[in-house]
């Protein structure tokens, strides 16, 4: 007995020659997977784009302070004790932000050059960053370091001279400079090792715990051998700021931190004498001040969370749409019909038959109004449309 059903199914999409079934597209990635977001991404590019990042960024940074020397020699500043040229405190202090904020245009480059992706996709899920929400997150950040900074203010100095106020005459400028330069500097740090780094090793790990370990501890590093009650902090504030950016799809949460805990560190610096002219950094702080900043890391964490779970933000981008395999020889590829999309022109050859016209006319050829003399039919076994490709 035949199938009553079977004349609904066209030959050509029945039996052995039938096309195969489409491929599931695969799961969203999350940000640390982003660098698989492309489907020009190939195993050697994380690798190959994090030498491009340190190689570029050395060279790049030699040349500036190069450059830099050669126009403060011309102009006659002195010789540092290090053979650098000494501006004062402000202007150096400039340099050495400008010379961390170059991080920034390098990865980018990496990502774009390299990573054959969308330069944006170092910032979030977005593919670009979320300026409603950064601002969100360093609206958070002021007060409750505001509040962990004044703590740490009233704590009393060991083996310290007391602190000297350094005039507005000298606050005033450093202050206008530091608001300009913290924030690039900061948002440079993230962009190196939230950003770049926990994206290329999480193109090859699945787990995020392990795209945001490495970082942490290179961050660290990367802030000098201090005492291990600072490494600790600079450790745990790594972790906790890839978390973040893992968990909130972007690097706006983990720059709002860095850039207002930098401003207020060197805010204070800038107000005392001689205070930007210090090495230290967050490696050297002692445990009672690492304390402090941990409980104000704790906090803002805390309340990251709770406004993302208020206003979410985009935590994972759509994965890249797979190239469909060729098909295999006795397949036959069944044309899709044409649907004309609003906004964009109909190619030729396939345009909706217009009264009076042959089909496949092109509207151009149509008659001129007010000539109502029908154009000549076709000779028979002439083709109706011209013979050229579908734009």
């Amino acid at each position: 007995m035949t199938n009553p059903h079977a004349a609904a199914t066209p030959a050509h999409l029945s039996g052995p020659l039938a096309a195969p079934p489409p491929a599931h597209l695969a799961e969203p990635l999350r940000y640390h997977r982003l660098a698989r977001i492309s489907a020009r991404h190939r195993w050697w590019r994380p690798v190959v784009g994090t030498l491009f990042v340190a190689v570029t960024y050395m060279v790049v940074t030699v040349l500036l302070y190069g450059l830099v020397s050669i126009l403060g020699a011309a102009r006659g500043y002195p010789e540092a004790p290090d053979g650098t040229v000494e501006f004062g405190p402000v202007p150096s202090t400039a340099v050495d932000l400008l010379t961390i904020a170059v991080a920034i245009p390098v990865v980018l480059l990496a990502v774009r050059w390299i990573g054959r992706r969308p330069a944006g996709t170092v910032s979030s899920v977005t593919g670009g960053l979320r300026w409603r929400w950064l601002g969100l997150c360093v609206l958070t950040a002021l007060p409750v370091l505001a509040v962990t900074t004044g703590v740490m203010l009233l704590l009393p100095a060991e083996d310290e001279p007391a602190a000297r106020w350094a005039g507005w005459e000298f606050f005033g400028p450093a202050l206008a400079m530091l608001v300009v330069l913290v924030p690039l500097q900061a948002a440079a740090e993230e962009y190196v090792f939230r950003g770049w780094l926990t994206q290329a090793v999480g193109a090859f790990l699945r787990s995020p715990w392990w795209a945001i370990a490495p970082q942490a501890v290179l961050f660290a590093a990367a802030h000098g051998w201090g005492t291990p009650w600072g490494f600790a902090d600079l450790v745990v504030y790594g972790a906790v700021a890839g978390w973040l950016t893992v968990r909130t799809g972007g690097l706006e949460a983990a720059i709002g931190l860095h850039a207002v805990n930098n401003l207020f560190a060197f805010g204070i610096s800038a107000a005392v004498v001689d205070g930007l002219k210090s090495d230290d950094t967050a490696a050297d702080a002692p445990w009672q001040l690492v304390a402090l900043d941990l409980a104000g890391i704790a906090l803002y964490t805390v309340a990251v969370l709770w406004l993302a779970r208020r206003r979410p933000p985009a935590r994972t981008a759509p994965a890249p749409t797979p190239v469909p395999p060729p098909f295999p020889s006795g397949y036959a590829q069944v044309p899709l019909p044409y649907t004309p999309v609003p906004g964009f022109p109909v190619p030729y050859g396939v345009h909706a038959d217009a009264s009076g016209l042959p089909q496949g006319t092109a509207p151009s050829a149509s008659p001129e109004d007010g000539d109502s003399t029908p154009p000549p039919r076709p000779a028979a076994g002439t083709s109706n449309s011209p013979q050229r490709p579908v734009a």
